[in-house]
């Protein structure tokens, strides 16, 4: 425990930001998450046992952690922002039965022919979001 909490801290240190108890608690819920929460999700999870934190808190700190490359928003529907700390290349599917979101492998997906797009479009890079039902939702 102390040592991912000190992973946190260099991390966070690293990236030039002060370590604040708010920043840090923001940053280590969604690093033991993998459902992609919303900024209210975390608010209720780091104010589960006390209230701490303020809503405007949990988004400053967000952004000021999406600004530094740690986390990024995912949008997988309409006006509804998520969080991930996993900003490596990958991919998402989203169940439109329970809404769960699962990251999916970069490589499993073939590449996407970029240079059939139309010239003069220059590409920083792309993200594929698949829809369907997942396993846990299929009625056999």
């Amino acid at each position: 425990m102390q040592q991912q909490a000190d992973r946190i801290v260099q991390t966070l240190k690293s990236k030039g930001l002060r370590v604040t108890p708010q920043r840090f608690a923001v940053y280590a819920n969604l690093l033991a998450r993998t459902d992609h929460p919303t900024a209210e999700q975390i608010l209720n999870d780091l104010n589960q046992n006390a209230p701490t934190s303020s809503q405007a808190t949990v988004y400053i700190s967000l952004q000021t952690l999406r600004d530094a490359g740690l986390v990024r928003e995912v949008l997988l529907e309409q006006g509804v922002c998520r969080y991930d700390a996993n900003v490596t290349p990958h991919h998402h599917f989203r169940c439109q039965c329970c809404g769960e979101i699962e990251d999916i492998a970069w490589n499993q997906l073939q590449g996407i022919e970029l240079q059939r797009l139309r010239p003069g479009l220059k590409v920083d890079g792309y993200e594929v979001t698949v829809y369907g039902v997942c396993d846990r939702c299929q009625v056999v």
